[in-house]
């Protein structure tokens, strides 16, 4: 075995010994894979026990782990002067023992953003996040960095949106992020946004409209719509309106819209079945928080399918997630009775 080598120690005949031509190997992430150079094929269960593995422990005092040209990970000794693709720590693996998932759903609630991503190599990738220095959209913005991709943290607050950039880079310090302003109460900001983007002249291959706000007072934004409407839809409509042309020319790319499933108790038609268009913006006599939420999710919904429709076939996706009932971040902070609703469910609910 490749890692007992590296240790000093024997082979031995026993099922954890490789087969000629396969080597061990590890991702950024510390999952173990194996590499049949003969096949030039890789996987992750080991190729005679069958069993998935991690690596344990911090690395070595005085090792550092680099990525390669190709996106291959390296290990530098830097008390040596020598690098190595072996992982030093491949002699001190524990098993995995991860329950087996149904033919019919891979992954479930228990699943987290980092399972999901294990494997994959994201460098190359442009990803834009809105809202991403809280909640979910953080969570999303380091999985995605920690894999490879450039993430925009796309946040109404510069310095938030900052804060979170240095705390994804103090979990590895190469990942490539950036926090750049975005007010989707402001349709003149989405339009400065989109602008300031595309003068990178970078591609873009994911767009995650993430940002949302849920039990917020009745207001209306400097274009004169209520906030709720603006902020969790029409905000995400006109930014990717604006960014569609790169995300065509940079084809295969997704857009994913955070949805909900509150978008089920609500309506946006008349009585006779036509769209209200009042329903969408309310005047603050007919504002209801929860119902103006739901309708905004509604919205996401529609929006996101008929996006599918048009730009599929030129290779642009669209999806609308729903990302958990109840699902405990600071979305519900504009009023203490959500607050304490949220308090109340959090042990029934995942974590961030």
């Amino acid at each position: 075995m490749a890692a007992l080598k590296y240790a000093g120690l024997e082979d031995t005949d026993s099922e954890e010994e490789l087969p000629p031509g396969w080597e061990e190997r590890t991702t950024k992430d510390g999952w173990v894979y194996y590499a049949n150079h003969l096949e030039e094929k890789t996987q992750w269960e080991h190729p005679k026990s069958g069993k998935r593995k991690r690596v344990a422990g911090d690395l070595p005092y005085g090792w550092e782990q680099e990525t390669d040209e190709n996106g291959q990970v390296y290990f530098v000794d830097h008390i040596n002067k020598r690098t190595t693709y072996l992982d030093p720590r491949l002699a001190f693996t524990v098993e995995e023992n991860p329950v087996k998932p149904t033919t019919r759903q891979k992954y479930d609630g228990n699943s987290t953003a980092m399972e999901i991503l294990q494997g994959r190599d994201l460098s190359g990738k442009v990803v834009i996040i809105t809202g991403a220095n809280s909640g979910i959209g953080f969570e999303t913005a380091k999985s995605l960095a920690l894999h490879g991709a450039c993430v925009i943290l796309a946040c109404r607050s510069l310095a938030r949106g900052n804060d979170a950039v240095q705390r994804i880079l103090g979990e590895w310090h190469k990942a490539k992020v950036e926090a750049m302003t975005l007010d989707l109460a402001s349709l003149q900001s989405v339009q400065h946004f989109a602008e300031a983007f595309k003068s990178k002249n970078l591609p873009l291959h994911i767009l995650i409209c993430n940002a949302a706000v849920f039990g917020v007072p009745w207001s209306l934004t400097e274009d004169g719509l209520e906030s709720t409407f603006q902020v969790n839809h029409l905000g995400h409509f006109y930014l990717v309106q604006l960014l569609e042309d790169v995300l065509l020319q940079s084809a295969p790319a997704r857009v994913v819209v955070v949805s909900s499933e509150s978008h089920r108790f609500t309506e946006i038609n008349d009585s006779s079945g036509k769209l209200d268009f009042s329903l969408l913006s309310p005047s603050k006599k007919e504002y209801w928080a929860m119902l103006a939420y739901n309708r905004s999710k509604l919205c996401n919904i529609l929006f996101s399918n008929e996006l599918n429709r048009r730009l599929s076939p030129h290779g642009v996706t669209s999806n609308a997630v729903h990302p958990g009932n109840m699902i405990y971040s600071s979305i519900h902070r504009h009023w203490w009775v959500y607050s304490l609703l949220f308090t109340l469910a959090r042990p029934f609910t995942k974590s961030m």
